[in-house]
């Protein structure tokens, strides 16, 4: 079994910047791709920021030019810096191991970002 898990999550400002870590452990799969999706009150889960089995990034509209996914393969840690964060951006944040060669999906129990004004 992989386990997920998520911190760095907090409450911060309008214009304030927070940086969350994920690790997975445990039974890992050669080849697995990490990433970032975020869930709003009454809203769907949607894709923040993620790595690619090619090894390139994808990044929601809305996040473009002040999130940035890094990762660490050593560690199984995958980051999101958010910058210039805005109220809009409060959510959970949750973090997605996708070990796609085995259809496997893992997912980490969430983090609360949230934004005051």
């Amino acid at each position: 079994q992989v386990q997920v898990v998520e911190s760095g999550g907090g409450l911060v400002q309008s214009g304030g910047s927070l940086r969350l870590s994920c690790a997975a452990s445990g039974s890992m799969f050669s080849r697995y791709v990490m990433g970032w999706y975020r869930q709003a009150p009454g809203k769907q889960r949607e894709l923040v920021a993620a790595f690619t089995s090619g090894g390139s990034t994808n990044y929601a509209d809305s996040v473009k030019g002040r999130f940035a996914i890094s990762r660490d393969n050593a560690k199984n840690t995958v980051y999101l810096q958010m910058n210039s964060l805005k109220p809009e951006d409060t959510a959970v944040y949750y973090c997605n191991y996708n070990a796609y060669n085995a259809g496997r999906v893992h997912w980490g129990q969430g983090t609360q970002v949230t934004v005051s004004s």
